[in-house]
């Protein structure tokens, strides 16, 4: 079978290396690079991106092997229907490894050409690593090595103001691009780099703080056989992800039209606050995730998709989101109701095998973090307390119902079967105890501050009666009938 850079033109071979992308793995390639693919395509920009391996094992030389051409597949629900659109992506132009050619890297450097930054270096890499020298080849930490990279430009240069940079990075945490910048800024004080290159990063390199938004399934081990028979060749680097997508980003309007993603119809929103969206995201899609699943396992389901053909979990899901979430949030009421439909659709993707027991993991701290704060927000608003996030409540002590056997929390379904319950050790400690006293366990586990961030959830009017009901009720009838229950007739 031929090779795809074999069957595939790379009509952006003479484009400029514009964006340097720290990170070459499956989710950028199924999002920033597919973006600037589609911005390359649809003529409103004219850009390559060169990717530099993070860390020294890497896909540098699959990548280049294929001349830097692969295959995203997206697929999902659209208007109720499952779609699958494939791309050949040719916007990359090559991969460096700088841990066998830092020289590379400093090359580019000195590009006049280079505009952008973007980076997926893992949630642990907006780090600062004691040690790191300017002389390292490379630095450990990533912004390290971006600040070799900016000192080695800044004197390249001579510190010219246009030859600053836009920093867009997706790192899962918050306020990531102030935190890039915050480090890179510390690296540059102790190495000593001086004042001047200290006001340059400061005032000419924009470094923005972005939320990004799509699920990516990576090489589809099970069927490549049967893409490589439809499209007619081999790629090593083939990708897939969802159809959904989303990039918010934090900066001022101007610095948009460096990377004009925005002017194609990929969902990219450039804002002055990102934190509506990412509280969104969190209540909506995450919540909504957590405020179902440990229920809908419970009643038998495995995966997102059972849970989604269930009309009683669709229909609590709905109660959920709409309900009682969105009523909490100061986005415009017809903007989330959109979101809380794509939602539903990414939710019911019948090419994605979610497993609820994965999101189970750590649910203590999720339902904190991500359902918590609609309750509250709810019973401020209204003065009652919201009946399905309460019953989620319930369903999360329900769900951490256990014993250890071999040193694994297990819990039992009502059909018999057994499951890990999989959270940090003091948590599972906790729980075992507490539900050793059938009768007291909501109130245990509701003035358990340290679970609430400090808050004590029986002072919340009328909680601690409503969880100790719903807990009695899934005892006597299966959890499926008293989600029903919930259901606003």
């Amino acid at each position: 079978m031929k090779q795809i850079q074999d069957v595939i033109t790379k009509d952006t071979a003479t484009y400029p290396e514009k964006i340097l992308q720290f990170g070459e793995g499956n989710f950028l390639r199924a999002f920033a690079d597919w973006m600037v693919n589609k911005a390359n395509h649809e003529g409103v920009y004219r850009g390559s991106i060169v990717l530099c391996q993070p860390i020294a094992d890497g896909l540098a030389d699959k990548i280049n092997a294929q001349n830097g051409i692969y295959t995203l597949a997206m697929r999902g629900i659209e208007n109720g229907q499952p779609v699958e659109k494939i791309e050949q992506i040719t916007s990359v132009s090559r991969c460096i490894n700088p841990y066998q050619d830092y020289a590379a890297l400093m090359e580019i450097a000195r590009s006049a050409c280079l505009e952008v930054v973007i980076s997926n270096t893992t949630e642990a890499g907006i780090t600062y690593h004691a040690g790191d020298k300017r002389t390292d080849t490379p630095p450990h930490s990533y912004p390290a090595k971006v600040c070799a990279f900016l000192y080695e430009r800044f004197i390249h240069f001579d510190g010219a103001p246009d030859k600053g940079l836009l920093f867009l990075p997706v790192e899962l945490i918050d306020n990531n691009g102030a935190n890039l910048r915050r480090i890179v800024l510390q690296y540059a004080v102790e190495w000593e780099l001086g004042d001047p290159f200290i006001h340059w990063v400061q005032e000419h390199n924009h470094f923005c703080s972005t939320l990004v938004d799509r699920i990516v399934t990576g090489y589809p081990r099970d069927q490549i056989e049967q893409y490589e028979h439809r499209l007619g060749y081999h790629d090593e680097i083939f990708d897939t992800s969802e159809v959904f997508h989303l990039w918010v980003i934090e900066g001022k309007q101007e610095w948009a039209d460096i990377l004009p993603l925005h002017k194609t119809d990929a969902h990219v929103i450039w804002t002055d606050n990102v934190t509506p969206y990412k509280k969104r995201k969190v209540r909506i899609l995450n919540g909504g995730h957590t405020a179902s699943v440990l229920a809908a396992y419970l009643s038998g389901h495995e995966i997102v998709l059972e849970m989604m053909q269930d009309e009683v979990f669709e229909q609590y899901l709905d109660q959920v989101l709409y309900e009682e979430v969105i009523p909490t949030l100061d986005l415009p009421q017809e903007e989330l109701r959109q979101f809380a439909a794509d939602v539903k659709d990414r939710f019911r993707n019948p090419y994605i095998k979610h497993k609820l027991l994965d999101i189970s993991l750590n649910s203590c701290s999720k339902w904190c973090a991500r359902v918590l704060p609609s309750l509250q927000g709810y019973v401020s608003a209204k003065g009652s307390l919201p009946p399905a996030l309460t019953f989620s409540l319930a369903a999360f002590i329900k769900f951490y119902q256990g014993v250890f056997v071999d040193g694994a929390y297990l819990g039992t379904r009502a059909d018999g079967t057994s499951y890990p319950i999989r959270d940090d050790a003091e948590v599972l400690e906790f729980f075992s105890k507490a539900w050793e006293e059938k009768n007291s366990v909501a109130p245990a586990v509701l003035s358990h501050t340290t679970f609430w961030d400090g808050a004590d959830l029986t002072e919340i009017a009328g909680l601690c009666d409503a969880v100790s009901d719903y807990l009695a009720a899934m005892e006597r009838m299966p959890v499926r009938d008293v989600v029903a229950s919930l259901l606003v007739k």
